[in-house]
């Protein structure tokens, strides 16, 4: 038998079979991509998740501040037209815009989560600013940031209401309609620990037209939506 022959058939020792494979190990590449992919699949879950609750935070503060100003808008228009007298507003009609306010809010379930604070900002006998009256819509816990109803009736201690830079009056013999909205939002992925407040919108508008300002007149069959 050749040396060759005894050679070729001589079985490979383990330690060169180890070695060949771990060199074919180390340069094949074919799952480097995969492990890559792994490797970064948590992280991008984390940024997209992230990125649609805050798109979706945008939207839902937009829609609020939206309702906000339909409300306000709504509230100086209410009152029945009259020739002879200026216009008498209703409990009924107060609820009617609150209803309004519910049906464009739709898939925000606002009567549990959400909070509207109506108030007619009127002056006083002394020139003051007053909250003849408040009325409320929701289950949300959040009284009114800048006062309540009856405040202001005397005196002229009382400043308006809105923040402290951008104050609301009311101008004499005329109410603005101060709508106040407070909502605690609903994450739409809970998991996620983002610092998202409730949101808080404002709007306020004068009344329309002449309107009677000694106060709400009631309905038949309507409660009053007030705020206690």
């Amino acid at each position: 038998m050749s040396v060759s022959a005894r050679i070729a058939g001589k079985p490979e020792r383990p330690e060169g079979y180890c070695h060949r494979a771990l060199h074919r190990f180390r340069r094949d590449q074919s799952g480097l991509a995969l492990v890559e992919f792994a490797l970064s699949l948590p992280i991008l879950l984390i940024l997209v998740t992230s990125g649609l609750e805050l798109a979706n935070y945008v939207i839902t503060t937009k829609r609020i501040g939206e309702i906000a100003v339909l409300v306000a808008d709504n509230a100086s228009r209410m009152g029945a037209q009259s020739a002879l007298n200026d216009k008498q507003i209703s409990e009924a009609e107060i609820n009617d815009v609150f209803i309004g306010a519910d049906m464009q809010g739709g898939g925000l379930d606002f009567a549990t989560r959400g909070r509207i604070i109506l108030s007619s900002l009127q002056q006083n006998e002394e020139g003051g600013q007053w909250i003849k009256w408040q009325r409320c819509f929701g289950a949300l816990p959040h009284p009114s940031s800048y006062g309540d109803e009856g405040d202001g009736e005397t005196g002229t201690s009382f400043p308006g209401m809105g923040p402290e830079n951008n104050r609301v009056t009311a101008a004499e013999g005329t109410a603005v309609m101060v709508v106040e909205i407070s909502y605690r939002y609903r994450r739409i992925i809970p998991l996620l620990d983002l610092p998202l407040h409730d949101i808080s919108e404002t709007a306020a508008f004068n009344v329309r037209d002449n309107r009677d300002l000694t106060g709400v007149q009631p309905s038949e069959d309507v409660t009053p939506s007030t705020c206690t």
